[in-house]
């Protein structure tokens, strides 16, 4: 077996390994580096005996650098005693019935509120998501150090801040999970359409979200907005095969083949929509209704905009923002003018509400575009253009720009 094979196993079971371990031992940082480990003596090992069970293997070669560890540690010899008792059990026994609660308890703990957001999502990619380094480096085109760091940085905190291996009582679970879904929304949007780089999308970096989505639906199958955010992945995924031309350019959404898009993620993104609405909607699953509401469009111009004008006012009421404001805006232009819609902008550049963002000239200058006005146009999308990170929508902004004259 070779290094893709250990990558496979890894990827699969990295989170039920590291949860197994975080609570046989207490120790968050200890079970993720003793896991680390097992992988890497998997690269070495599996090339010469490739183990019948491979899960088994990792974790019980986890197990026993988790043990070594602690035998090191003068003051947990208690703790090894009780762990050493078990270090010959089959791997079977390594895998507890509670394996389910553990995998939640890990997201919960990876996206704990005493740590940045940054640690969060290089914490969770890492533990449960079984990301490398390297990988969420390049995900996030940060340096491997830079990654590195935040995730000792966020083992270090959740040590020192005693942060127990639990659910957190139900009273303060629905509050935390929060969190944990703004974690996995953090992730898809990267991916979605990343904030810098020479790719619009980065579509390993957006499923990688949309597994740990699946993963927390299926813990939490009475949880709406775990299925509404689940939905709006599934649904805003699904236009990825025509969000880019052969040369990874940008295809606008009026310009895409809907052809393309995949009916499958459209519909496993409504049978999740469904089971968010059965009690109501949240700000996840408004957002997956408006998707849905393109997913039933056949073109831009057949879309029922006045729908998606409703659904983002509903989404303004229970989470406003000024990047809500600015969607319901581009709303209203489709479904009544741009002059309206263009106060809106007005609105939002007057409180400076998106400061330094290049989303408010994009959006003032298309209707600015709309209503004639072509000079003050073109010198919004060319504001847009400096100011936007990713190479692959500045492009699409200078070449509007240039079109206007």
């Amino acid at each position: 077996m070779g290094a893709a094979d250990v990558e496979a196993v890894w990827r699969i079971e990295s989170a039920r390994i590291v949860a197994a371990l975080t609570r046989f031992t207490g120790d968050f940082g200890l079970a993720e580096d003793a896991a680390q480990e097992a992988v890497a003596e998997a690269l070495v090992s599996w090339a010469v005996t490739p183990p019948a069970d491979p899960a088994g293997w990792l974790m019980t070669t986890a197990r026993r650098r988790a043990i070594d560890a602690i035998r090191r540690r003068a003051a947990l010899k208690d703790r090894y005693a009780l762990l050493a008792a078990d270090e010959e059990a089959a791997p079977e026994d390594a895998d507890p019935d509670r394996i389910d609660d553990d995998v939640l308890a890990l997201m919960f703990v990876s996206c704990h509120p005493v740590l940045s957001r940054e640690s969060r999502v290089a914490l969770t990619l890492r533990v449960v998501g079984g990301l490398t380094s390297e990988e969420i480096a390049r995900a996030f085109l940060v340096p491997v150090p830079t990654v590195q760091a935040r995730i000792t940085r966020g083992k270090k905190t959740i040590a020192a801040a005693g942060v127990p291996f639990e659910l957190p009582p139900a009273a303060e679970r629905r509050e935390r999970l929060g969190g944990v879904l703004s974690v996995l929304y953090v992730i898809f949007t990267e991916g979605s359409t990343a904030t810098s780089g020479d790719r619009l999308v980065r579509p390993e970096v957006a499923y990688e979200a949309i597994r740990l989505a699946r993963t927390l639906a299926a813990l939490l199958p009475d949880e709406p907005e775990v299925h509404g955010l689940l939905a709006l992945c599934e649904l805003t995924a699904a236009r990825f095969p025509a969000r880019t031309g052969p040369d990874g350019e940008p295809v606008l959404l009026e310009d895409q083949d809907r052809r393309r898009w995949d009916v499958s993620a459209i519909r496993r993104g409504l049978d999740a929509l469904a089971k968010a609405s059965a009690r109501g909607l949240g700000p996840y699953g408004l957002q997956a209704a408006i998707a849905a509401t393109h997913a039933a469009a056949p073109s831009v111009e057949e879309t029922d905009w006045d729908r998606i004008v409703v659904l983002y006012e509903a989404l303004g009421r229970v989470a406003p923002s000024p990047v809500v404001e600015l969607n319901r805006a581009v709303a209203v232009a489709m479904a009544s003018g741009p002059e309206p819609a263009l106060a809106m902008v007005d609105e939002l550049v007057a409180t400076d509400r998106l400061p330094g963002s290049h989303l408010v000239p994009t959006v003032r200058g298309e209707l600015l575009a709309r209503l004639g006005r072509h000079q003050e146009a073109r010198a919004e999308l060319e504001l847009a253009a400096r100011l936007c990170a990713n190479q692959r929508e500045r492009s699409v902004l200078l070449r509007k720009a240039a079109a206007l004259g």
